[in-house]
């Protein structure tokens, strides 16, 4: 049952005389005899904080000559002074304008709690929730917080009216899952978040073959609970059975799991396929598995895993598997987009898909993700942020999508802005890896090596990240004191990971970087060798991967072998084009910088240094832009110091 407050309700009276001595000991000049707290105020006025709250609220509320009346302008003296002296009247109307701006048709679904006897099925309960979370999210009539915003609260907390104001939502969903064998018991319970009050509850057993009428019947109840208006066809969609295979179901969920992880390293992205894949062969007609497996292929294919021709060929193949057999399905349809914006770079026709997509996934926040990360591509970043703030209003804590937005800022060389938006990722996740390491680069990029020191310092030095290990060495170089990173990268290449493919050669070159900076040429003479012949091999089956190419015109640089350096920096440039890419296009002029600068071409490495510096991009080696701070810290630019053109882009500032 709903539980009901009664409204204090305020008669035009004579003000009651322990308001007027209230009154009176506010003005008191005896500063003994005044309140001394927000909580004594409402103490000597004998009401509670409930109260004074409804008070309040009623009197903003009302225009301002009404307050001439007798108890309106005793309530607002003595609210007013208690105002001047404790910021009461600031206090107690905030929360009132927060509620008014959350609708009152919008929910969170916090993680469900996994009552299985066997642990191991946590991911039977993260799916279940998901699966209830993605029908309630095809609804346009509601406001749903995604997934990746509620999953590091617990799975029925105290604070539930604090967690709904970070949310943004007027109501929680809490639930609980039970497995055992083909039986589950779901229990699901809705709350109002205000006054943590519960306005339904209900618990289902059933057997696996049936669980998809729980994801349903739980969505339509929420709906109908929230006075929520429903087409037909979201009511069709709702309701829709992905499978009859169960085991390709439990197969699909397990994938889920990983991919739920937002696919940050290897194992999570080879894991996540391993599954998927599965359940596409148990059930070759389960158009959402086809759908989740290729949207893990094509986010792979450019993070963690290598940029195969026959990968890219799955996640094409997989995503026209999924739109065939269900046309209309918003998550077939986001694959597809996403394949053609990240595999083929065709982003008009990714647009299409993903506008489509949003039809049917209004509350998909990782639509409009996807949709701003592609306006930066094409260098519209205005486009692109307002894209992150409407993401941002259904994701307001992924820290992921926090970051990403960061990295706008970051591109444009605001660095300002971006260390406001990490600040925000670190007050939801205390020491975040990602977080720290962008705010290390921000100081690098402005020349504070002491500053980017301290924040790597607390990255964890044992972190096997890629990424993490690359901002450490760049430190070092820019430093100038390599030993200890030397050390540390022969540890890693004694022992290198073959699921990270040419990246192995990626952190070689790092380490003969790192040994002409100590000046050990003849090591690094052999490093340059080793990571030329690492690299090589990968180019049969990557052909396009620029950074692949980019990498081979590094290593000949390395080895003295200046014409066919300068030819691959070329090679790098025409297989990915500004035009087409905006944020890593520059990256392959940023080598033929480096790559001029070292083989005695000044007057190219500068033009390149000159148009590099005019242009928002994620840089070459590590993501922050070339800046005058690195030029002058960045030992590869050692040849150039006595230019003078070399020392007025040194000099001057990004524009």
């Amino acid at each position: 049952m709903t539980e009901r407050r009664k409204d204090l309700n305020i008669e035009p009276a004579l003000v009651p005389p322990v308001w007027e001595e209230t009154i009176a000991a506010c003005l008191a000049k005896d500063s003994t005899r005044r309140p001394q707290s927000a909580a004594e105020v409402a103490q000597r006025l004998q009401v509670s904080s409930a109260q004074m709250r409804t008070v309040s609220s009623v009197l903003i509320k009302r225009p301002k000559k009404k307050l001439l009346f007798a108890t309106g302008a005793a309530v607002f003296s003595v609210l007013a002074l208690a105002g001047l002296y404790f910021g009461v009247l600031k206090r107690l109307a905030k929360p009132v304008s927060q509620a008014a701006a959350i609708a009152e048709k919008s929910i969170a679904v916090l993680p469900f709690e996994n009552r299985s006897e066997d642990k191991t099925n946590a991911y039977f309960a993260d799916g279940i929730q998901d699966e209830i979370l993605t029908r309630l999210s095809k609804i346009a009539d509601l406001k749903v917080i995604s997934r990746t915003s509620t999953q590091h609260y617990k799975s029925a907390p105290e604070n539930l009216p604090e967690i709904a104001r970070q949310l943004g939502v007027a109501h929680i969903l809490e639930g609980s899952v039970q497995k055992s064998g083909d039986a589950v018991r779901v229990n699901v319970q809705l709350i109002k978040a205000a006054s943590d009050s519960h306005l339904w509850a209900d618990t289902y057993d059933r057997k696996l073959t049936d669980i998809f009428s729980v994801e349903s019947e739980v969505a339509k109840a929420i709906a109908d609970q929230l006075r929520a208006k429903l087409t037909g066809q979201e009511e069709q969609i709702i309701g829709a059975k992905p499978t009859d295979n169960p085991e390709a179901y439990d197969a699909y969920l397990r994938g889920l799991a990983y991919t739920l992880r937002t696919l940050q390293t290897t194992g999570d992205a080879l894991a996540a396929q391993k599954y998927l894949r599965e359940a596409v062969r148990l059930d070759p007609k389960f158009a959402l598995g086809w759908a989740l497996l290729s949207f893990v292929d094509t986010v792979s294919y450019r993070t963690v895993l290598q940029p195969t021709l026959a990968l890219r060929e799955e996640a094409r193949q997989a995503a026209e598997t999924a739109l065939t057999l269900q046309p209309n399905l918003g998550e077939a349809l986001h694959a597809m987009g996403f394949y053609h914006y990240s595999c083929l770079r065709d982003y008009d026709a990714a647009v299409r898909y993903f506008e489509q997509a949003r039809q049917v996934l209004p509350n998909s926040s990782r639509i409009l993700e996807s949709l701003a990360f592609l306006e930066r591509r094409r260098g519209q970043y205005d486009r692109s942020e307002s894209y992150f703030n409407e993401a941002e209003r259904l994701d307001p804590r992924n820290v992921e999508l926090l970051t990403g937005h960061a990295g706008n800022y970051v591109y444009r060389r605001r660095f300002p802005e971006a260390l406001r938006k990490l600040d925000q990722v670190l007050d939801i996740t205390p020491g975040d890896v990602g977080a720290l390491e962008l705010k290390g680069l921000i100081a690098q990029a402005e020349g504070d090596l002491p500053h980017a020191s301290a924040l790597l310092a607390l990255v964890h030095p044992e972190a096997t990240d890629l990424n993490v290990s690359e901002i450490q060495v760049y430190q070092a170089i820019l430093e100038r004191r390599p030993a200890r990173i030397i050390s540390r990268l022969k540890e890693v290449l004694a022992k290198p990971d073959p699921a990270l493919g040419f990246y192995n050669g990626g952190l070689r070159i790092w380490l003969a970087r790192a040994q002409e900076v100590a000046g050990d040429h003849a090591a690094a003479q052999e490093s340059w060798r080793q990571a030329r012949s690492e690299l090589e091999p990968f180019l049969k089956e990557q052909p396009e991967s620029y950074s692949l190419v980019g990498g081979l015109a590094l290593t000949n640089m390395g080895l003295g072998d200046k014409a066919a350096a300068l030819a691959l920096s070329e090679e790098a440039m025409a297989a990915n084009p500004i035009e087409k890419d905006a944020i890593d296009g520059p990256a392959s002029i940023e080598i033929l910088a480096r790559v001029a600068a070292q083989t005695g071409e000044p007057d190219r490495a500068i033009a390149a240094l000159q148009k590099l510096l005019s242009m928002p991009n994620a840089g070459a080696f590590v993501p922050v832009p070339l800046t005058p701070a690195l030029l002058r810290l960045d030992p590869m630019f050692d040849p150039l110091r006595n230019d003078p053109r070399f020392q007025k882009l040194c000099e001057e500032k990004p524009h």
